[in-house]
């Protein structure tokens, strides 16, 4: 059990597991999940843990196929920058290892900004927790767990 998949029991929170075979090979974490679990990439968010001006981390949770937008994450957490956080600091804060980094069970409660795009939707999946591991879940369900906001967080095209 993973430190996610312990939240959601403990919390007695409506959950579905999915695993596959993780190829380390693969480019895309995410995209992997969306191919060898026959999802739609709209549906499959990844979490990318980015630094603010004043020093603090925010969690940026992304559908998989979309880029986050540094100035619309900085807007919504109320910094004037965004950056990605530095690899080893994401691990260490997280708990989690790049490429399996959860929204759920972080060694510490981050700030937590969900793409608006999945306020619409009736589930959604995140990682578990480890590479190969996704949680489906209701997306209010993932923003009452992580106290996150939805907010509009990626580029546009």
């Amino acid at each position: 059990m993973t430190p996610a998949i312990n939240i959601l029991k403990k919390k007695k929170v409506t959950y579905t597991v999915h695993s596959y075979q993780h190829d380390s090979d693969h480019a895309s974490y995410g995209l992997e999940a969306v191919e060898k679990l026959a999802l739609n990439p709209d549906q499959v968010f990844k979490t990318l843990v980015a630094s603010l001006d004043d020093g603090s981390l925010a969690v940026a949770i992304i559908p998989v196929a979309h880029k986050l937008n540094m100035k619309l994450l900085a807007k919504a957490a109320g910094s004037k920058k965004a950056a990605m956080a530095d690899k080893a600091i994401v691990e260490k804060t997280t708990g989690y290892v790049l490429g399996g980094v959860s929204p759920l069970g972080q060694k510490k409660q981050l700030k937590t900004y969900i793409d608006a795009s999945a306020a619409e939707l009736s589930s959604m999946f995140v990682s578990g927790g480890k590479r190969g591991l996704e949680i489906e879940l209701a997306p209010q369900d993932l923003a009452t767990l992580t106290r996150a906001t939805f907010a509009e967080i990626c580029q546009h095209e």
